[in-house]
Formats: C-alpha cells, structure tokens, sequence
C-alpha cells in the first residue's frame, strides 16, 4: 500500500505535522510493508490553478491532468498513484493555508471533468483523510469550509475521513507575543488533556487504514 501525506503546513514540528506523525506510526505498525510517502507543501514553489483549461481541451494531450510544469508536477504524479492521499492543513482565516488551497486546485480541478455528471477523471478511487488543526474550539469550527473541501475530495476520489485538533497551543512563549483575547493557561490545559487525544486518533486510523472494509 502506497499513501501520500500532503502537509500544507509551514511549520516543520507543529501540530499538523504531529497529527501526521501519528498517522504514520500507526500505519507502520500496522504493515510495516506499506510506503508512506510525505511532502511539506512549503518546500515548494508553485502557483495554484490559472485558468488555462487545457485540463478541459477536447481531444487535449492534457485531459484531466494539470498541463503546468512546476515543482509541483511531481507530486501530482506521485498521488496519482496513491491507495491513500491524507491532506493536513492548519486552518488560517477560516480555510486551509494558501499553499493548500493552491494544491488542491491543480490535484481536484483537472480531475473534476465537465462530462455528464461531472464525471471523476481521477486514476483510482482511493481512500482518503483529511487532517486539519486550528486555534478555535471545536463550537467555534468552520465545519462549513470543511464540508466543502470534504465534499469535493470526496467526489474525485472517496469521502475522507477527518480528524481535528482544536484550540492549539500557538507559541512556545507566549509573553513574546500580544495575544489579549485568549488565556494560555487554559490553552495549555486544553492542550496537555485534549492533544494526545487527538493524536491518538490519527494513530488509531492509521492502524486500520489498511482495512479494506474501510
């Protein structure tokens, strides 16, 4: 089994990239034979779809792929072949970050065809899991920009199954920073409760994502 972790984090050891970790240790454990292939969005330099169409062009030799050539082509081609894409993105400004959004717009777009049903141009139906930490409570979620990316990946491949981790803990030091409208002491009490909880969830999916009954 092939998976393919897409981190659209910029941080190298934040929350995201520890929820992702934890999904690894347990796929491991569960087969230590699968390939776990990751990719931090940030190590790239990329633009996000342009509006050429040639994905779109009839009887185009870039039907249903993306036709840019960037740093990012690779890594299109490398989910291509996937069993299981996770996508892991911090939520900034109520959606995924932009280096995220961008590469879902030249995964999702050019898979997304104008044929009959808005047919699925996607290689293989592969599982699929999205990951997404934030500063905000889990009543305070914008489960609706979730939804939305949830429904599409869902449409091109298979519906993902998500995991949150909420109300993060931002800053090493917080006496560093102005940061007026929320109180560190029960951040970190959330934190220390509620983060190896999450983390075991995508430990805990990770184990049985080999599953295929999943």
């Amino acid at each position: 089994m092939k998976i393919v972790i897409i981190n659209g984090s910029p941080r190298t050891d934040g929350n995201t990239s520890k929820m992702c970790e934890a999904f690894s240790k347990g796929a491991l454990e569960a087969n230590l034979d699968v390939k776990i292939i990751t990719y931090s969005l940030y190590n790239y330099t990329y633009k996000g779809c342009i509006g050429c169409f040639a994905c779109k062009l009839k009887n185009g030799k870039s039907y249903g792929k993306c036709n840019i050539q960037d740093n990012l082509s690779p890594l299109l081609k490398e989910v291509s072949d996937a069993d299981c894409l996770v996508i892991a993105s911090p939520i900034y400004l109520m959606d995924v970050t932009g280096a995220m959004k961008s590469f879902l717009e030249r995964l999702c777009f050019p898979y997304g065809s104008y044929e009959l049903g808005y047919k699925s141009l996607a290689p293989k139906k592969m599982k699929t899991v999205t990951i997404y930490t934030m500063n905000c409570t889990p009543e305070q979620a914008p489960n609706f920009m979730m939804d939305n990316v949830d429904r599409f990946i869902g449409h091109i491949f298979r519906a993902p199954e998500r995991l949150c981790a909420y109300n993060t803990y931002q800053f090493n030091d917080y006496s560093r920073y102005v940061v007026e409208v929320f109180s560190e002491i029960d951040k970190k009490i959330y934190h220390s409760e509620e983060f190896p909880k999450e983390l075991d969830k995508a430990y805990q999916l990770g184990l049985r994502i080999n599953n295929p009954n999943e």
